[in-house]
């Protein structure tokens, strides 16, 4: 996205040794771009094929898919919908139904497809060099990094996912129109900055990194243009600007600002208390790291005859995140994106203090890991890992004296480190995911195909269990018509899965999900449908944990047999409803027919 050009000031940069010429231009320029589409594509058809579609659970995944369902057939944000987070994953995600595929594997392939154009963006970023102008070494090491940002979640779409993505190509967007003076890749990166804030308040510092960028930037200081930057910054707001005026004009400014403000506050605490009595074993990669990078700079000052040690300290540099990598296994509880992040900020630090350079683009991806660590579930950096660790690789092999090969050899020995990192990063992929996937079972016990269930879902296979499940819910849907139609608590995927109205306001009452007047309003849609009749009211009785183990689901259950309830809302609404008590499997519920 554009060639780089000589500035100074925020723009001051890591670079690396390049073994390829210039940018190229003409075919040469589009012939590249189409190798990189076309490694991008089919990377993401891989994920999607041999790990997106293995395991599924009824809870998460669909939840983001439910928003946009609803989105899609005009329900509006916050008034309609409520939401602990801004809904513009569910706006984005609407792209999803336009693909005449099934949903739930065209869509996690284009998770897969934001995974790596989130990496691509930041490996341009930290690198300092453009798409087009990358060989077969780098390429494979950001593949093989955008495989590790992926280790063992759930191929889904997911506002963490959207988030890392938005931001990344904004800052790539910006710096490639800032560099070049393209106004247009400019204010598109602007746009997006300003959008990464919709999807989750967590990414919030992306729109103020954004307007720091520009304004630090010195096509912007020197000299000062007012309406430039007027126009700038209406790029940059106009996504918020754009969502709180719908939201506004249906009179839900007020329960906007009530949800969005009444989750539980989440601060990263497992990622920045990383020192608070951590163990040597957790610490020491991090030491390494500093040790490596005070060697480079000792290096580099000592002269021309001492540089090939730097090579020396890069290798064993890149030999301790490779064994993060490998002895972390994925595992939350070892803490290994955690490693890397603190490793990442300490190498990117340190760069700019030994070498009087600061890598300011790098300072991105630590950045950005803090904003994603901002979260109930994920308060670790994982879905940034292998980003994380490409950049203290880079940062460490910044100022590397060149091989003195023929530029065929180096060709031949990147294009072979490249395709050694994609196939080893492959391999821990597919094992873990194989091993278990999320809250599912062992891939040689996903034997069942939810196409027979439900078209939307061909393709997905899970555990003869919840397969049973989903049956049931498709044979209640169909033995039971209604026009309104909820299946409480935890199966937010029903919606777009089986084209179901959902008459209430939340998608998934998880506890952390019940907002603001979410519960009153919750019993007040109860009240609504005994007035108009013609719905369906579903209650799981089956724990989710159950499923997830692949656990027995029950062929009938009693009428007045227990509920899956967090907060009390789900009885209080079967309670409620005046219809007909019905069975079907393991669910009960209320039936009022037109």
């Amino acid at each position: 996205m554009g060639t780089p050009m000589a500035t100074a000031g925020f723009d001051t940069a890591v670079r690396v040794p390049a073994a390829e010429a210039p940018s190229p231009e003409g075919p040469r320029r589009r012939t590249r771009a189409l190798l990189h589409v076309a490694w991008i594509g089919a990377l993401a058809l891989a994920a999607g094929l041999r790990v997106g579609r293995f395991g599924f659970h009824p809870s998460d995944q669909g939840f983001i898919l439910a928003q946009s369902w609803r989105v899609l057939h005009g329900e509006i944000p916050h008034t309609d919908i409520i939401s602990a987070r801004p809904l513009g994953s569910a706006v984005l995600h609407v792209l999803d139904f336009a693909i005449p595929a099934p949903l739930f594997v065209s869509s996690s392939v284009l998770s897969m497809v934001e995974i790596i154009m989130g990496t691509v963006a930041l490996a341009v970023l930290v690198t300092r060099k453009p798409l087009l102008t990358w060989g077969p070494g780098l390429t494979g090491l950001v593949a093989a990094a955008a495989l590790l940002n992926l280790n063992s979640f759930p191929l889904m779409a997911w506002h963490t996912i959207d988030g890392i993505a938005l931001t990344a190509l904004g800052a790539w967007a910006l710096d490639s129109g800032l560099r070049s003076g393209n106004p247009l890749a400019r204010r598109a990166g602007l746009v997006l900055f300003g959008l990464a804030p919709l999807v989750k308040q967590s990414f919030a510092p992306a729109a103020l990194v954004g307007l720091a960028w520009l304004a630090l930037h010195p096509s912007t200081r020197r000299p000062v243009r007012w309406p430039r930057i007027l126009v700038d910054l209406c790029c940059l707001g106009a996504c918020g600007a754009g969502y709180v005026g719908v939201v506004a004009l249906d009179g839900g400014f007020t329960t906007m600002a009530d949800q969005l403000t009444g989750g539980l506050p989440a601060y990263a605490e497992r990622l920045l208390t990383f020192w608070d009595g951590a163990s040597i074993r957790f610490v020491w990669p991090v030491l390494a790291v500093v040790i490596v990078m005070a060697g480079i700079a000792l290096v580099r000052r000592r002269g021309d005859r001492f540089r090939a040690l730097h090579g020396v300290f890069l290798l064993v540099g890149a030999a301790v995140v490779v064994r993060v990598v490998v002895r972390g296994g994925f595992s939350a509880e070892l803490r290994w994106a955690d490693i890397l992040w603190w490793a990442a900020v300490a190498a990117v630090l340190l760069a700019g203090v030994l070498a009087h350079r600061p890598p300011w683009p790098a300072l991105l991806v630590p950045a950005l890991g803090l904003m994603i660590s901002l979260s109930w579930g994920q308060d670790t950096p994982t879905l940034l890992a292998g980003s994380l660790a490409l950049t203290v690789a880079v940062v460490l092999a910044d100022g590397l004296p060149a091989v003195p090969w023929r530029r065929q050899e180096r060709l031949v020995a990147a294009g072979a480190l490249g395709l050694a990192a994609v196939v080893a990063a492959s391999v821990l992929v597919v094992k873990k995911h194989d091993e278990g996937a999320y809250l599912d079972v062992s891939h040689d016990r996903l034997t069942e195909d939810l196409g027979t269930v439900t078209p939307a879902m061909a393709g997905v296979r899970t555990n003869p269990g919840t397969y049973a499940y989903l049956a049931q819910i498709e044979d209640c849907v169909r033995r039971f018509p209604a026009a309104d139609v909820a299946v409480l608590a935890n199966n937010p995927f029903a919606y777009p899965a089986f084209g179901l109205h959902n008459p209430f306001p939340l998608e998934w009452p998880l506890p952390l999900e019940v907002v603001a007047d979410a519960p009153q309003r919750m019993l007040d849609t109860a009240a609504g449908l005994n007035a108009r009749g013609d719905y369906l009211v579903l209650f799981q009785t089956v724990d989710p944990d159950v499923l997830a183990k692949g656990g027995p689901v029950p062929a009938t259950v009693s009428a007045d047999a227990p509920i899956i309830d967090y907060l009390g809302v789900e009885n209080g609404i079967r309670d409620a409803l005046h219809g007909t008590p019905v069975t079907c499997g393991s669910f009960v519920g209320r039936w009022a027919p037109r």
